[in-house]
């Protein structure tokens, strides 16, 4: 379990964590005293002008701390550099915290789609406003 760094219901330990943000394309992981607080990866589209967030996590006890946005700030500069155009992730569109978060960090309504999970809202940014 990710018990060590808070992330019930997971069955991927901390240095699986820490492995798939090493492997991704774009990744970052915020630690402090060597535990994992907050991490965002992403993934680059076939063109290259677009990226997808495959994941944005902070650890509950650090929520409203800046952590997200701080992640998403090194996000948009590594996307930015690298030439990326658009950085696209999909929100359950049940979830409306987690939306009005996007829509606060810069991030706009793209439209909706179905997937095996329910609705979801896309959602997309310029990588350099994310700065």
């Amino acid at each position: 379990m990710l018990d060590d760094i808070g992330a019930p219901n997971s069955l991927i330990p901390a240095a699986g964590v820490r492995e798939a943000v090493a492997e991704a394309e774009w990744s970052f992981i915020i630690e402090t005293e060597s535990r994992p607080v907050g991490l965002a990866i992403a993934h680059p589209d076939a063109d290259g002008t677009e990226a997808e967030l495959l994941a944005l996590w902070v650890h509950p006890s650090r929520v409203g701390e800046g952590v997200a946005a701080e992640l998403l700030a090194r996000m948009g500069r590594a996307l930015d550099d690298d030439g990326v155009e658009t950085l696209r992730a999909s929100v359950p569109s049940d979830h409306p915290s987690v939306q009005e978060f996007f829509m606060a960090n810069e991030f706009a309504p793209r439209g909706t789609r179905r997937s095996p999970a329910g609705d979801e809202t896309v959602v997309t940014a310029d990588p350099s406003a994310l700065v």
